[in-house]
């Protein structure tokens, strides 16, 4: 894999991996269970597709060579991938983000685009406060793009008039927000140059504790007993991997696993916070929203709203905004530059 690609191919990998996950997702998460009669919950199926994951992503730092970038020990004549202080900081802020957006795809009764809009709409308000906070310039068509998606988020829930989420969606929500936070202060301050070398260290050392950790998380929120999921862990860590439901967590996990290595690419671009964020957000809120229209047309599930549809448009002009808006600032300066 080419790390030096352009962010926009990276962009459009993140996205039509991205889709099928949220479909995939849902449709588990939705239609009814043989053995049940019922859907399955998220806490019935994250459990086996984080597993799963982990077991993926530590596949792919060994046979991709990435871990020879990173911080290591010495165990039994072996070398193993250790994180410094900052990376097993957002290791932690990164197990929050890893079983909490999965999670968010499977709430009764809450649309896809609507949850998305809530998660991403809070974490574009902090890209900037980041990118501030360690003295790195915000350009115009960051904060442009910044207020576009923020006007999107409001609409929407002025038009709902109400959150309408179940303690567990609200409880998802914070927990990823504060994992967000953590994650990006933590890229900032040590890994966003976009070199290659520092990618993959960032990658495999993050990976390294947030992966155990989020299977960890996930048990704990569901034995606080947040929401009518709770307590439903025995199904969930055990008995599904006898089950024919397996088949499709495997393919979740799976599209998880490579969403995940190139979020990491495009949240580790050199450019700011407020433009790289953005970016990546709107993505993954235009595949649900793609996404939710797939489950209405093709299983007969809730289509995304009128409000929700609207907020789409303005994240497809932010995208446009951010890909477009550098090209023509560097042509400028270039023709400044000659004009001197």
């Amino acid at each position: 894999m080419r790390l030096t690609a352009p962010i926009e191919l990276m962009l459009f990998l993140y996205f039509i991996t991205y889709l099928p996950n949220i479909i995939a997702t849902k449709l588990v998460t939705s239609l009814p269970h043989e053995g049940f009669g019922r859907a399955l919950t998220g806490l019935e199926t994250l459990p086996s597709t984080l597993i799963m994951n982990l077991v993926m992503t530590y596949l792919f730092i060994w046979l991709s060579g990435w871990h020879r970038e990173a911080n290591a020990t010495q165990i039994g004549g072996r070398r193993i991938p250790i994180p410094t202080k900052y990376t097993l900081l957002s290791g932690f802020g990164t197990a929050l983000i890893l079983f909490t957006v999965p999670l968010s795809f499977t709430f009764e009764g809450v649309s896809i685009p609507y949850i998305q809009l809530l998660m991403r709409g809070d974490i574009l308000i902090i890209a900037p406060l980041v990118d501030l906070a360690f003295g790195r310039k915000v350009r115009w068509w960051s904060w442009t793009a910044l207020v576009m998606v923020f006007i999107a988020l409001a609409f929407v829930i002025q038009q709902k008039g109400e959150l309408g989420l179940p303690p567990l969606a609200i409880a998802t929500v914070v927990l990823y927000t504060l994992g967000y936070f953590v994650r990006l202060a933590v890229m900032t301050k040590v890994s966003k140059s976009g070199d290659p070398a520092s990618i993959k260290k960032y990658f495999v050392e993050e990976k390294v504790v947030a992966l155990p950790l989020s299977v960890l998380a996930l048990a704990a929120l569901s034995l606080s007993g947040l929401g009518s999921q709770a307590g439903q862990l025995e199904f969930g860590f055990i008995e599904v991997w006898t089950d024919p439901v397996i088949l499709p967590l495997v393919f979740i996990a799976g599209t998880l696993t490579i969403v995940s290595i190139f979020a990491a690419i495009i949240l580790l671009d050199a450019r700011e916070n407020t433009y790289c964020v953005p970016l990546e957000r709107s993505a993954s809120l235009l595949a649900g929203v793609i996404g939710a229209y797939i489950l209405s047309l093709g299983w007969g599930l809730k289509a995304p709203t009128g409000s929700e549809i609207f907020g789409a448009f303005i994240l497809i002009a932010a995208i446009a905004l951010l890909s477009l808006a550098p090209r023509f600032d560097r042509k400028m300066n270039a023709a400044r530059a000659e004009a001197q």
